[in-house]
């Protein structure tokens, strides 16, 4: 399948990615550099969610699905989280997606929360689709820094 341009691209929506941690300041900051690293002027939609509505650290389901919805373009949603608590919170989402009006279809990425979400956002970005974005964000365990 030919690789879409970015004037197509943008006209037909990509696909989404939501960054979940325990710490908004956290995946505000790990979607910043995501989005920087790709250098385009029309990256691709990435939601940071963290932090409990009690102004405090932890996860909030109500603001994952909101984060999840927000960024869905009809091309699918990729999830990457932090770790612990957050990895539970987006499996019981996703378990009772439609209960939660997530959109269809979500994906969890089993990957490193920084490495994983610059890989997805710059695949997302270049056009790939919801298997390709997936993919990428998984394939970031692989990085070797040894």
């Amino acid at each position: 399948m030919p690789r879409p341009t970015p004037a197509r691209t943008a006209t037909h929506g990509r696909v989404g990615i939501v960054l979940v941690s325990h710490s908004q300041e956290l995946a505000t900051a790990v979607r910043s550099l995501a989005l920087a690293l790709t250098g385009s002027d029309s990256p691709a939609p990435v939601a940071a969610t963290g932090g409990h509505p009690s102004d405090g650290p932890g996860i909030s389901a109500v603001l994952v699905a909101a984060a999840t919805r927000r960024v869905d373009q009809g091309h699918g949603v990729v999830v990457l989280a932090d770790l612990g608590g957050a990895v539970t919170t987006v499996r019981a989402l996703l378990a009772d997606a439609d209960e939660h009006g997530l959109p269809f279809p979500v994906r969890f990425a089993n990957a490193p929360f920084v490495e994983g979400a610059v890989a997805a956002t710059a695949t997302a970005t270049a056009g790939g689709d919801l298997a390709a974005v997936l993919d990428a964000a998984e394939e970031a365990y692989r990085q070797y820094k040894g």
